[in-house]
């Protein structure tokens, strides 16, 4: 993982402005903006990623809109914020960001990752918090499993990357 966290690097130095714009769209459709509708999972969701969504609203300066539906809430005031906060991001910083957040499907979560906001573990927990909440009520899928203790592994080295 670090050679392709060094690649990414030197990558992330030519091509600045295109990941920012990337990731920038990659923001409009973030995993924390799309609850269930299940109440214990929300009463989950409430608690595990309000934190992460306040947190994020106050350093982004923006109101944050999350839904239970389909439908793509707009979020169009942390645009400019966000990709400010991006731009201010070193090449590293930015790679291990664009490297979480894929992995995730959170730009909100990666930001609070590079931030040191929350660690990998946690950053894992929280990405797979429905699919975790589902394995409690109906049992997990080994191959699903395995699955996320890659991912999980991946934001591990990330992190570890990113303090180095």
């Amino acid at each position: 993982m670090k050679e392709i966290l060094d690649e990414a690097v030197t990558e992330i130095g030519k091509q600045r402005q295109d990941v920012i714009a990337k990731l920038l769209e990659l923001a409009k459709t973030d995993l924390l903006f799309f609850w269930g509708e299940n109440k214990d999972l929300v009463v989950r969701q409430q608690e595990k990623w309000m934190p992460i969504l306040d947190w994020a609203a106050d350093l982004l300066k923006a109101k944050l809109e999350k839904t239970d539906t389909l439908n793509v809430p707009e979020n169009k005031a942390m645009r400019a914020p966000l990709a400010k906060v991006l731009q201010e991001m070193s090449d590293k910083e930015l790679a291990c960001y664009y490297a979480a957040a894929l992995n995730m499907r959170s730009t909100l979560l990666a930001l609070a990752l590079v931030k040191g906001r929350i660690g990998a573990e946690e950053a894992c927990d929280l990405s797979y918090l429905e699919e975790l909440w589902q394995n409690e009520m109906w049992g997990s899928d080994p191959k699903a499993k395995e699955k996320r203790q890659e991912r999980c592994q991946e934001l591990k080295e990330i992190e570890y990357y990113l303090k180095s």
